[in-house]
């Protein structure tokens, strides 16, 4: 339980905010792997058609992908710091997947690329970036974090 007095936050806090600093670092891991990764290296994981997808996503694509990962990252580690602007990288952090999925799913015409399924990851980040925007503002507003 948490103290309402002093804002002593719940153990759940501690989780959430751990759990999602580890969801964030795998997003910097496959963002990571992504753009150092040569064509040929890709080219053993995927078919011509998601190969030229990922090696022709134009640069403001990828930096919106790097805001994101990094942001949410950031975002965690302000969280477990108990600081306040944990509330405004979560957003800046769905802002950069909000562009990264403008390109993906509108410019690009990645379900075509990538069939359905390509939607189901890209709307657990979208769920889980809201989410993590809500129970940071009901932190602040409990003064878990300031």
């Amino acid at each position: 339980m948490s103290d309402p007095i002093n804002g002593k936050p719940p153990t759940s806090f501690w989780i959430i905010a751990g759990v999602a600093l580890v969801w964030n670092l795998i997003g910097i891991m496959i963002f990571y792997m992504q753009v150092t990764s040569s064509p040929e290296d890709l080219a053993q994981y995927y078919n011509e058609a998601e190969l030229d997808f990922i090696t022709s996503t134009p640069a403001w694509a990828t930096s919106a992908y790097a805001i994101a990962v990094m942001a949410g990252v950031l975002a965690c580690v302000f969280m477990l710091l108990r600081k306040a602007w944990a509330l405004p990288m979560f957003i800046i952090s769905l802002a950069g997947v909000f562009v990264q999925d403008i390109h993906a799913f509108l410019i690009a015409d990645g379900i075509d690329v990538w069939g359905m399924k390509a939607t189901i990851l890209p709307f657990i980040v979208f769920v889980i970036g809201v989410g993590l925007i809500f129970y940071s503002r009901s932190a602040k507003d409990r003064h878990w974090i300031d």
